[in-house]
């Protein structure tokens, strides 16, 4: 598979994802997929687990893909999560994607959590 297709199967899967297109959401995945959540060292095995998570959810979440980078199957989503009630999540997602389903993945998620710039780092950094 080359970047463009990976690359366009991943956008494809924030698509379906965002309309809550179950079934297209899981066509997209493999059946023996594993997604792998480092920060909390947990992780989701099967399609089937990972669609009724994401379906489970409580509602009030967007997803806003930030950016998309592609090396060969390999692909990197740069994604903001707000929720309604939940406050606003940032995620790095990196997929391997091999013949249009996504394979395997590490999904790294942040709470958006604005910390004062420390008196010992306020000479090199600055808030955004």
């Amino acid at each position: 598979m080359n970047q463009l297709d990976a690359k366009a199967t991943v956008a494809d899967l924030w698509q379906r994802l965002q309309a809550r297109d179950w079934d297209g959401f899981a066509d997209l995945l493999a059946e023996d997929l594993v997604i792998e959540w480092p920060n909390s060292r947990q992780q989701i095995r099967g399609r089937p687990a990972f669609v009724a998570f994401n379906r489970a959810y409580p509602e009030g979440w967007t997803i806003e893909v930030m950016n998309l980078f592609g090396d060969g199957n390999v692909v990197v989503s740069e994604l903001r999560v707000p929720h309604e009630t939940l406050g606003q999540f940032d995620l790095v997602a990196i997929y391997e994607v091999v013949d249009g389903r996504v394979i395997r993945g590490r999904e790294y998620w942040m709470d958006e959590v604005a910390e004062p710039i420390a008196p010992e780092r306020a000479r090199w950094f600055e808030p955004i």
